[in-house]
């Protein structure tokens, strides 16, 4: 055994355990023939740093895969970061800002290969940053969606999808970033409540019998309208279904289209149609028979007005800023008499009526996005979709918590086509060469697509790079070899589980399951765990600008990595979001400090490490008594893991090596610690060092090693096997019974303020024979435990402490240590002063107008109040009852 320090200090282990287990390679043992498990983590990007989120995805993650590895499977961790195209790209761009350098100044190439410094040099904090965590990832075999490999497997799935029709080219509404200068997903568009108008137009009719009148939010966008939609069911309109109006500004004739669209009950029942900036009228226009080619644009790639494509738009608005713009058309419109005047409650006249406008903005960029009209990659989804949605239909697929199902098959039901092509620099560029009279060829290399062409044709390759979305779509299968190898064959496809934020549902998990079942004919993974968000400790979310986030990483220097884990695991309850409490974490780092001094306790008494897998043999109830809770420990904690409860596998280990083992183990063995007994304990110890391995890796590796020596380290170590021959069900009733007593006998000194050095006799009334027998075995523990005396005499009529455990009195005389009509009147005041608040809280809350009107954490401030007071009362009545 090696001597522990006083004092447990997670910064003194952690780095060196996690060294050692890497350089061991003990991440991925080698294990032949063991059966196959694969998990893979959702990979961050190459920019990020460690957050919160992060530190409890990985953490669910890291307690499955040492669980997996300790039952011996060749648990296997997949590991890698994404580039993360738009992100990585703007911090590059940033950076060379810095020295007046812009990405044109340097060309394509050499652009790319400051990306790749960049990557060299800084992208790995965040797998640093993983390591601090405790994360037993297998690093051996770390990916990146650019390394070679993986960039040969992206550009074979979209060769082959586009072979099979389910890529291909379209001019459609894009969400694009003028910021960034490239289409986005709707998942990267956050929508904002921002204050704008409502502006109210008259058009005119072509042969000038008079006007339509359209409302908009964005006055700007007339400037490429080319109809207005009514109602086919609108009396008011059906007589100009079919008629133009002049559009001002421009003088575009455009039609009056009829189209259920339009609302009768909203404003005057015609809609203004902007096909190519809106993507509503975007349908629209192609019900009315406008083809996407043939759709006007009036915005250039940085959100200024360009000209269309009939040369209508005024000179002296081409080259403004869309809301520079927009003051522009707006006093046109009021200058020749086209804007409606809003007149407010005071009659006061307006421009425009002010509305909260629900606005889309880039989550990176920060700025307004705007539905563009491109030419883009589109992957048919709706097709991809139906293999994953018989997938989680039949089971196949199993969504935890199965909350979620709805959620998903609502998405992909109605799912749209994916643009996955991007204006960026940095990513796998798209595998498209153009010829020069507009044919396209795909093909994974250039050499492929001139084949497809013939000599002599000039190729030019698509400019374009995919969405970062479509390679991590590949992640379950394209980080174990394929195309080159089937991880089918070596059993690591499907994944056995997937854990992942619910946020990234349709992201990333949902297009897995496309690409995965596509590709290898099954699905990516058996089960998808969605787990909630880390919240602030008020409930809200956590963002920059809230100032409410937490660094993970000075938790961990704060408690520990090992005090963090647990508190994820412990707060993590299928799926509902976390709050934030450092309390708690500050509570796990007392329960390690607690196991620590246990250690430190049992090695000084002689305890160390244990000699097999089997439990000892046991003659004492007290050591059947333990053995049999560590048994029920076992069985709990694999339950609890098979089902994904990991705040039920956290708490089962946290209530038996806290309440169970230190607090009473320990204590009832305590100068009866023979040959038999160091033997259990040291098994006992042992089998709890292996099950909280999983959770607090840190220290229990620590212990393991202080215990003893030992063949193997702990990470590696065997699971415990749940034995249902080592529950003695006589021994267990027998120690739970002293434990009730002894409670009872400890709760009821206190209560009466007995002097807590204060031996008592105890008489006993209505002892059965099984019960003196008990009395007489556990004399020794109750005496050291409870300060108390076997008497063999009834107890002397009153002035005696009495309680009840299974129908047995147990009376203390107290009339010689505590002055007894002090303490019946101490008792019957607190009595009275409890129950007059429990009272007047009962009260309040009984009033309607007091829970209706105050806020509702008074309420449940209120609540709890009243109840610690009922409590209280309650309590003390008792005491005053057991005097006697």
């Amino acid at each position: 055994m090696t001597e522990l320090p006083k004092t447990f200090d997670p910064a003194a282990i952690e780095s060196r355990w996690y060294a050692h287990w890497e350089d061991k390679g003990l991440f991925r043992p080698e294990r032949p023939g063991a059966e196959p498990w694969t998990i893979v983590n959702p990979p961050p990007n190459v920019t990020g740093s460690l957050h919160i989120g992060h530190a409890l995805d990985n953490t669910l993650q890291d307690i499955l895969v040492r669980h997996a590895r300790l039952q011996g499977k060749d648990a296997r961790w997949v590991v890698g970061t994404d580039h993360a195209g738009i992100a990585t790209q703007m911090v590059v761009e940033r950076n060379l800002a810095k020295d007046g350098v812009k990405r044109a100044d340097l060309g394509r190439e050499a652009f790319v290969g400051k990306v790749w410094e960049w990557k060299g040099e800084s992208g790995g904090a965040i797998t640093r940053q993983l390591r601090r965590l405790g994360c037993s990832m297998d690093w051996a075999n770390e990916r990146f969606t650019m390394d070679d490999g993986f960039s040969k497997a992206v550009l074979k799935v979209f060769v082959d999808l586009h072979r099979q029709g389910l890529i291909y080219r379209d001019k459609r509404l894009v969400n694009w970033d003028p910021g960034l200068g490239t289409a986005i997903s709707d998942l990267e568009v956050e929508t904002r409540e921002v204050k704008g108008g409502f502006w109210r137009l008259r058009y005119p009719l072509e042969d000038g019998s008079g006007h339509i009148e359209v409302a908009t939010t964005r006055p700007e966008t007339m400037l490429a309208d080319m109809a207005v939609a009514v109602h086919p069911d609108d009396a008011r309109y059906t007589a100009l279904v079919g008629k133009r109006v002049r559009l001002p500004i421009t003088g575009r004739l455009i039609p009056i289209v009829a189209d259920e669209h339009a609302d009768p009950e909203l404003g005057s029942g015609a809609v203004k149609i902007t096909p190519g900036h809106d993507f509503n009228d975007f349908e629209v226009g192609r019900r009315a028979g406008i083809e996407a080619r043939d759709m006007l644009n009036m915005l250039d790639a940085k959100a200024a007005i360009c000209q269309t494509a009939d040369g209508l738009v005024p000179a002296e608005l081409v080259g403004l800023d869309r809301f520079e713009a927009r003051a522009a058309v707006v006093e046109r419109l009021k200058a020749e008499g086209y804007l409606i005047p809003h007149i407010d409650k005071d009659g006061a006249e307006h421009d425009a009526e002010p509305r909260t406008i629900q606005t889309p903005y880039g989550d990176r960029s920060g700025v307004v996005i705007e539905p563009w009209l491109t030419d883009q990659w589109y992957v048919d989804a709706a097709t991809l979709a139906k293999g994953p949605i018989e997938a989680v239909r039949s089971g196949a697929i199993e969504i935890v918590p199965k909350t979620w199902e709805k959620t998903f098959f609502n998405w992909m039901e109605n799912i749209q086509p994916w643009c996955v092509s991007r204006q960026l620099w940095w990513g796998h560029r798209i595998p498209a060469w153009f010829a020069e009279d507009g044919r396209i060829f795909v093909a994974e290399t250039e050499e492929g697509a001139q084949a497809q062409a013939g000599e002599g044709v000039a190729l030019r390759q698509d400019p374009d790079v995919l969405d970062t979305w479509f390679s991590s779509a590949l992640w379950p299968f394209a980080t174990l070899g394929w195309p080159e190898a089937d991880p089918r064959e070596a059993g690591r496809y499907p994944n056995d589980i997937l854990i992942s934020g619910f946020d990234i549902l349709f992201f990333w998990d949902a297009r897995m399951m496309m690409q995965g079942m596509h590709f290898l004919g099954d699905v990516p993974f058996r089960k998808l765990y969605l787990h909630g968000l880390v919240r602030a400790a008020d409930g809200a979310k956590m963002s920059k600008s809230k100032g409410n986030t937490v660094d993970p990483l000075g938790l961990i220097d704060k408690y520990g990595a090992d005090a963090l884990r647990f508190f994820m695991a412990a707060m993590e309850s299928q799926g509902r979001d976390i709050k934030m409490d450092e309390r708690r974490i500050e509570g796990y780092r007392n329960f390690a400090t607690k196991l620590w001094n246990a250690t430190r306790f049992a090695m000084a008494n002689g305890i160390g490490a244990s000699k097999g897998l089997e439990p000892p043999a046991a003659t004492h109830a007290v050591n059947q008594w333990i053995v049999a809770e560590t048994v029920e420990t076992v069985q709990a904690l694999d339950l609890a893991l098979a089902d994904l409860r990991f705040d039920a596998a956290a708490n089962a280990i946290y209530q038996f090596v806290w309440s169970r083992f230190c607090d009473w183990y320990l204590e009832l063995i305590k100068g009866q610690i023979d040959e038999e007994t160091k033997a259990v304990a040291g098994w006992v110890l042992d089998q709890i060092l292996v099950m909280l391995h999983p959770f607090m890796p840190f220290i229990t590796e620590e212990l393991w090693h202080a215990l003893g020596e030992r063949e193997h380290d702990l990470i590696v170590a065997r699971w415990p096997m749940p034995d249902a021959r080592a529950l003695n069900p006589a021994a267990r009733a027998e120690i739970d019974w002293l434990i009730r007593l002894v409670s009872e006998v400890r709760a009821a000194r206190t209560e009466l303020g007995v002097p807590p050095g204060a031996k008592l006799p105890m008489h006993t009334a209505g002892a059965d024979a099984a019960t003196a027998g008990r009395l007489d075995r556990q004399a020794a523990a109750l005496s050291r435990l409870a300060r108390v005396e076997i008497a063999a005499s009834e107890a002397p009529a009153g002035g005696s402490l009495q309680v009840v455990v299974d129908g047995v009195t147990y009376a203390l005389p107290i009339g010689d240590v505590i002055d007894l009509d002090a303490e019946r009147a101490r008792l019957a005041k607190a009595i009275a002063a409890a129950e007059k608040e429990r009272d007047a809280l009962a009260g309040r809350l009984s009033n309607p107008s007091f829970v209706e009107r105050a806020k509702p954490e008074a309420v449940d401030k209120a609540r709890a109040d009243h109840a610690d007071k009922a409590a209280e009362a309650e309590r003390l009545s008792a005491a005053l009852t057991r005097l006697g």
